[in-house]
This record gives structure tokens, sequence and C-alpha cells, in this order.
């Protein structure tokens, strides 16, 4: 096929933990034009108002701000009339939200639609509620919906989607970015990154640590992330007086993640379901550090269960199993061949199955098919 015109709708400017979507803007083919600003794009690939008129503008902040209406035919009839003028022959959604709230304009303009599903989009209850009449006219019109995971179809299916439109494709990883790292003269630290929320729970983590500290004085943790859990995250530390032994970094750049891998044996994450329903989908860090080398202690949830396989590449405990999640990080803190012989075959599942290529590959495929079916 011809070089084609892609428009990539995403939520947010810029996320430091949205390396996903950064990745799928610079790695797609076609000449791209992104568009942001929230579950609704408000400015175009110039970072100018989609809506051109003042009167127009005024309309949107009315019924948006003040009606909090999800529905608004100015802002629709805008993206519908840019979608035209750019001459875009696709729309790859990033989230599910997106993907339904656009669908409107896109069949106004004649253009297909591919939504990349992610998480809350799906698992989230009351988020799910709030879209679901919007979500089933996105199952219907759009070309191709991607999960994450096995988890994730298996509930698009539930929520009316079409099986034969899901494709089964978690974010993928740049293995030659993270390449296999010797372990073998690490001492006992370990690595958490991920924003804190209660869905990747980080005080289980600390509360896993903490028996590993006491079995292993010289251990220590790195946390990366911030988040609205911060306050807690500090006050257990500072509760269980683990200051000496836990480092927490904030937000960090790739480069510096990077750099922490290199200094890690072991990459520790206890996602869990939350009260609200919020789910993973499949973390881009475990692949990262999988990729990397690194030993996995994780728990049996969403797509971790696939990106790491339970006793052969890395330790799955259920969810909230803290002293589970202790005892493997304890058998990895004893034994750093057992730690090594763990990374190298995650090292090698993640490269068959996660390598961010054949991800590219995947969305590029059903991008173009969905072009060649709307001719």
């Amino acid at each position: 096929m011809e070089q084609f015109n892609l428009c990539v709708i995403k939520p947010n400017k810029d996320t430091f933990s949205e390396t996903f979507i950064r990745e799928h803007i610079e790695r797609l083919p076609g000449n791209k034009k992104v568009l942001y600003g929230g579950v609704f794009p408000v400015y175009d690939h110039e970072g100018k108002y989609l809506i051109k008129s003042s009167f127009g503008l005024l309309s949107y902040l009315i019924q948006k701000k003040i009606f909090n209406k999800l529905e608004i035919g100015v802002r629709t009839r805008a993206l519908a009339k840019y979608l035209t003028q750019q001459k875009i022959d696709v729309v790859f959604a990033e989230y599910g939200m997106v993907g339904a709230l656009v669908t409107e304009a896109c069949q106004l303009a004649g253009v297909p639609l591919v939504i990349h599903y992610h998480g809350a989009d799906v698992h989230h209850r009351a988020t799910v509620d709030l879209y679901h009449s919007l979500y089933l006219k996105a199952f219907n019109y759009a070309s191709g919906l991607i999960a994450v995971s096995g988890d994730m179809a298996k509930e698009l299916i539930r929520m009316g989607a079409p099986a034969e439109k899901i494709v089964t494709a978690s974010c993928g990883v740049d293995t030659l970015a993270f390449p296999v790292l010797d372990i073998s003269k690490s001492g006992r630290a370990f690595l958490a990154i991920g924003r804190f929320v209660t869905k990747k729970s980080p005080t289980s983590v600390i509360k896993a640590f903490k028996l590993v500290l006491d079995a292993y004085p010289d251990a220590t943790l790195a946390m990366v992330g911030t988040g609205p859990l911060d306050g807690d995250v500090k006050a257990l530390i500072a509760a269980l007086e683990l200051e000496d032994s836990v480092t927490l970094y904030g937000g960090l750049k790739a480069e510096q993640v990077k750099e922490l891998f290199a200094q890690a044996r072991c990459f520790v994450q206890h996602s869990v379901t939350a009260a609200d329903g919020d789910m993973e989908g499949t973390p881009v860090t475990i692949l990262e550090a999988g990729s990397s080398g690194l030993a996995i202690v994780s728990t049996q949830h969403a797509g971790i269960k696939e990106a790491v396989v339970n006793g052969v590449t890395g330790y799955l405990v259920p969810e909230h199993d803290i002293e589970g999640m202790a005892h493997y990080m304890k058998k990895i803190a004893a034994d750093v061949n057992l730690a090594v012989e763990l990374g190298k075959k995650e090292a090698a599942h993640i490269r068959e199955n996660y390598d961010i290529h054949s991800r590219i590959d995947t969305i590029t495929k059903m991008l173009k098919q969905a072009i060649a079916d709307n001719k």
C-alpha cells in the first residue's frame, strides 16, 4: 500500500508513564497527525484549537463544564471537518474512552477507526458504566479493537464487542534498547517501577520487602513513581523504619530507569484489582525488566500472567499475598544464580513474544486493512 495519512488521538499531550503511546507515534508508518487534549481532542497537530470559532468554543465549554455532556455536536463536527480537510485515511485511538467519543466524527468523515484499549478503560467499572452506550456504538463502527491481554479480550466480548474484531496484542518493548544485563554480580537489590495508585499497590511491595530485610539486612529497594498514594508510601516506610533501605526516586526519564535496571537483581510489582474494578493491562515496565534479564516477582494479574511464565521465567503470587511475594523475593536474595537463570529465560520469552517490532507490524496491518476495507 502507498503512504497513508494516519491520525493518532490520545488523551494527554505527554505523560512520563505512557511510553507505549510514544512508541506507537514514533514507530507507526504513515503521514502522522497527533491530536490530544482529553478523552476528546481539543487540540490539532499544531496545538491549535480544533473548534475554530469563538462562539463554537463558548458553546463547547458551556456544554462540557456546566452541563457535563459527553456528546457535544460542535466538537464532533470540528473533528470530522479536520479529518476531511487533512485527508485522513484512518484514525488510531489510544484508550477506549477516546475511541468511543470520536466514533461519530469518524463516521461523519467516512474515516475508519482502530481502537487500542489499555486497562482502566475496560476494567474500571464507573468508566465503563459512563461510556457503555458509546462503547457499543464504537464496537459496531470500529474496524479493529486491540486488547493488551487475554483477560481484557474476554471482558471486551462480555461488554458486547464482536470477537472477530478483537486482536490481542499487548504493548511491546524495544529489546535492543533493553539488552540482557549481567546480574551475576548484583547485590540483593530490588526495583519497583509504577505509579503510586491502588492497582499497583506499592505498599504491598514495601510490606513484602520488610520481610526480606528481616532475613537479609543488606537488601535494598528502589521505587520509581509518583501518584495519589505518595503519602501512604512515605508513611509506611517511616512506620517500618525502612528509610535506610528504601529509596524513592519519584518520576524518572527512560535513561535514568535503565541505570536502575543495571543496578538491580530483581524487579517486583504487586498489581491487584482495585475495589472499583480497575486493573492493569500488561505493564510495560514488566516487559522492560524482563527484556533486561532481571528476575521478576509479581502477581497473577491480567497480562502479567502471560508476560511472566510462573515458576519458569519468574514467580507470580495471588493478589494481596504479601508473604508469598516475600518468600520468592527471599529465594532470589539468597541465590544470585537462580536470579540469573530466571532472568535469561524471561529475556528469551520477551524477545519471542513481546518485541516492539512485531507489535508495530500487527497494528500496521490492522490500520492498512481498515483503509482497504473502507475503499
